[in-house]
């Protein structure tokens, strides 16, 4: 599948029924960290979890951990922005996402707003490469 350069945020939602309308919920994070600001117009696109989806991330799911416990909130190659808070003991950015899960950022300075592509994924941490820098 290829993704467009204006891609601003991905995330995953689930489309909840309000009556006489549907909604899809922005996750907090990508109005915090500029990605969507409130009062804007966006073009959405939606795609389909389906059971192929599922399939390939069950032995994976099964043998590093029970499904009972959180997955990491990020996959690799996953393009995200990202507001760095912190700097890790080695001097790497580190940026926070939902439920706290921590992303490292090599090269980034604390303040920084940036655009990054995934490259790793362990149960407590991703390391993220900057592929955007200041957005």
């Amino acid at each position: 599948m290829e993704i467009s350069e204006k891609l601003l945020c991905l995330f995953s939602a689930e489309i909840t029924d309000e009556g006489d309308r549907h909604v899809v919920e922005i996750p907090q994070r990508e109005v915090d960290t500029g990605s969507v600001e409130a009062g804007e117009t966006y073009r959405v696109a939606l795609i389909k979890a389906d059971d192929t989806d599922s399939e390939e991330e069950t032995p994976t799911q099964t043998s590093s951990a029970p499904s009972s416990e959180p997955q990491p909130p990020v996959e690799p190659g996953e393009i995200r922005y990202v507001e760095i808070e912190d700097i890790g003991k080695q001097g790497d950015g580190i940026a926070r996402v939902e439920r706290g899960y921590v992303i490292i950022v090599p090269g980034a300075e604390i303040g920084e707003r940036v655009k990054v592509e995934v490259s790793e994924v362990k149960s407590n941490f991703a390391v993220g490469e900057i592929i955007d820098g200041e957005v």
